[in-house]
């Protein structure tokens, strides 16, 4: 796969964020994609299957809080976005993290979120 089209799915998948729109994420995630969650401590949450990935960035697309996409780096099939969330109007009202994201075929397949503590 083109690192054209791993950006492309990467941008779409931001897309679900910042427009708070989780249809966006339809087509995005494999049947096998594996999701890990940076808390609760020490490993995270494991997501397991394309629906239950779906489920967990959903709720969080579909959420209040405001998306902000900092850099997004593409290597063939995989990338690392690193971002900011915030839910309040101050930097103490938010947390910066980056995802590790792999894809396969135009899917993501992986998903390892972490975030800064």
């Amino acid at each position: 796969m083109s690192e054209e089209k791993t950006l492309a799915v990467i941008n779409q998948f931001n897309d679900a964020f910042l427009k708070h729109d989780p249809a966006l994420l339809d087509g995005l995630i494999a049947d096998d994609c594996v999701l890990e969650n940076s808390g609760p401590a020490p490993d995270g949450s494991r997501h397991v299957g394309g629906a239950a990935c779906r489920e967990f960035w959903s709720g969080i697309a579909a959420g209040a809080g405001s998306f902000e996409p900092e850099e997004i780096w593409v290597a063939g099939e995989r990338a690392v976005i690193r971002w900011r969330l915030r839910w309040g109007p101050t930097d103490a009202d938010s947390v910066r993290g980056v995802n590790l994201m792999r894809l396969r075929d135009g899917q993501i397949v992986e998903g390892m979120g972490y975030v800064k503590g």
